[in-house]
């Protein structure tokens, strides 16, 4: 695929059309992640950010991103109920990486949430929504304006769960670009380059955790279980960041 004029706008990107994107997603099926995000670097909209949840794999992504663009802001939604080995975890990549690390949290304290609703992630589907859109979704919309983000790149991928088995590389999601670079990688990937650059997995992989998320919703990985039935009480992969809001 030609390189395009680079660092378009939002709009002039989204005003493409469907069919710009379905092109640019088939070209970079074939591509390895880091020519997809030297492409996207070049050719998609500032400003350029990553989101990191500092997970089992988080690494992978960080590293990555900063061996192309060493100052790309990182955000970090704080929920305030993380566990200790991720806040330690965030100190450690932040550190060796020397990340660009932006943290955003909502601006009601969690003992105020607490006080004022009670412990909304026992309060079943809704309560847990709205628990996610407080403490999630409300402070991503809020980082995203924030650093004024054109390009948001993440690290979905397909295998982590049914609700992501068809996301595409490039998407338009939340009223920016959305980039999935490492979308179609499976674990043996995300081991091998761990491996092959030095770099941890989240602490709690040696204790059985799979995937991390709040201390509240997050459970060890046990025989016959998913990847996705470890988070949210088996309900629910997706905490909304990474979907669009009805």
């Amino acid at each position: 695929m030609a390189t395009q004029t680079a660092q378009k706008s939002v709009s002039e990107t989204v005003a493409q059309g469907p069919k710009v994107f379905s092109a640019a997603n088939e070209w970079l099926e074939h591509q390895p992640a880091e020519t997809r995000i030297e492409w996207a670097l070049e050719n998609l909209p500032r400003d350029h950010v990553l989101s990191s949840s500092f997970g089992i794999q988080s690494a992978v992504m960080l590293h990555m991103m900063t061996q192309q663009m060493a100052d790309i802001p990182v955000l970090l939604f704080d929920t305030g109920y993380l566990f200790p080995e991720t806040y330690r975890f965030v100190d450690e990549m932040t550190e060796r990486l020397n990340l660009n690390l932006h943290v955003f949290r909502s601006e009601m304290s969690t003992a105020w949430q607490e006080a004022r609703f009670g412990q909304l992630w026992d309060q079943g589907e809704d309560g847990l929504k709205k628990y996610n859109k407080i403490n999630k979704v409300e402070p991503m919309q809020r980082a995203m304006s924030s650093v004024g983000a054109g390009t948001w790149y993440s690290g979905l991928r397909r295998v982590q769960a049914d609700s992501r088995a068809e996301r595409k590389i490039l998407e338009f999601q939340h009223g920016r670009v959305k980039f999935h670079p490492i979308v179609d990688w499976t674990n043996r990937d995300i081991h091998m380059y761990l491996k092959e650059h030095d770099l941890p997995y989240h602490p709690l992989w040696e204790e059985g955790y799979v995937s991390v998320g709040d201390t509240h919703t997050t459970s060890k990985f046990e025989d016959g279980m998913r990847e996705q039935d470890t988070r949210f009480f088996g309900q629910n992969r997706e905490c909304g960041l990474h979907l669009e809001q009805s």
